[in-house]
C-alpha cells in the first residue's frame, strides 16, 4: 500500500496540485484590485485544502471560538512542514496577510500571485527600508485583516520546537495588535524537510487564546516570548 499511495502521488496528485495551484495563481492576479474580497478567500483557501484532501490526509481544528471577528491579530505558529502553510491557509478563519521574504518574489507565478493578494514582502536590508514594511503592515493589518507569521525563522529539522525570534512579537507591539499562538501537531510527521513524498498521519490546529500586546514591550519581552513558546508546545502535546 505504501509504494501504490506514493506513485498516486506522483502520477496523480502532484500533477492535478500543479494545475490548481497555476489556476489559482493565475485567478488571484487577475483580480489583484479585490485582494481582500470573500470569495477570493475561499478560493485560497480550497488551493490550499486540496493538498490534505488529495492526499487524504485527516485534519481537525480547535480553538476557533477564540478568534473576535473584526479584530486584527498576530497569529504565531510552530513550523515544522510545508504543510504547516496549507493548513493554516485552509482552515485558519480569518483574512490574513503573510509576512514574507524578499526572496519568495522570484518564485514563478506564486511570487507574482502572492503579490497581488496583498502578502507583504520584509525588506530588512536597511532601517529605512524596514520602517517602510511596517508602514505597509500597518495600512494592510486592519478591520480583521490579520497577519500570520512563524517565529522559529524556518521549518525544524527534528519537530521539535525551536527558538522564537522576537520580530513577530515587535510587530504585535509596534501595532498594538494582540498575539494569539497557533499550535500544529502532526505536520512534521506528513511531510519532513526535505522528503520526497507526503506520509499520511493526521494534523491538527489549535488556535489559542489572545495575548496583549502589552506583554510584548522590551522590558518583558524576552520573558513573554518563551511564554508564549510554552503554550504552543503544551497545545501540541494535546493532540
Amino acid at each position: 500500500m505504501k509504494y501504490l499511495y506514493i506513485a498516486y502521488q506522483y502520477l496523480i496528485a502532484f500533477p492535478l496540485l500543479w494545475v490548481w495551484t497555476m489556476f489559482v495563481a493565475l485567478t488571484t492576479t487577475v483580480f489583484f484590485m479585490t485582494p481582500n474580497a470573500y470569495w477570493l478567500n475561499r478560493l485560497q483557501a480550497v488551493w490550499a485544502r486540496m493538498f490534505c484532501w488529495l492526499m487524504f490526509i485527516p485534519v481537525t481544528v480547535s480553538g476557533t471560538e477564540n478568534i473576535k471577528k473584526g479584530q486584527s491579530y498576530v497569529f504565531v505558529a510552530n513550523h515544522q512542514s510545508m504543510y504547516d502553510i496549507w493548513m493554516v491557509y485552509g482552515w485558519l478563519p480569518v483574512i490574513f496577510k503573510w509576512l514574507m521574504k524578499q526572496e519568495l518574489r522570484k518564485i514563478p507565478f506564486v511570487g507574482t500571485a502572492c503579490k497581488a493578494v496583498g502578502h507583504i514582502y520584509i525588506d530588512r536590508s536597511s532601517p529605512g527600508a524596514a520602517r517602510e514594511s511596517l508602514k505597509v503592515m500597518e495600512k494592510a493589518l486592519q478591520n480583521g485583516i490579520s497577519t500570520v507569521i512563524f517565529p522559529e525563522g524556518t521549518r525544524s529539522a527534528t519537530g521539535e520546537v525551536g527558538r522564537f525570534k522576537r520580530g513577530a512579537f515587535q510587530i504585535a507591539s509596534d501595532l498594538q495588535l494582540p498575539v494569539i499562538p497557533v499550535s500544529l501537531s502532526g505536520c512534521y510527521e506528513v511531510l519532513k524537510k526535505g522528503a520526497p513524498y507526503v506520509t499520511r498521519h493526521p494534523i491538527h490546529m489549535h488556535i489559542g487564546e489572545p495575548i496583549s500586546p502589552e506583554l510584548f514591550e522590551k522590558d518583558r519581552q524576552s520573558e513573554s516570548i518563551e511564554q508564549v513558546r510554552e503554550i504552543v508546545i503544551k497545545n501540541m502535546k494535546k493532540w
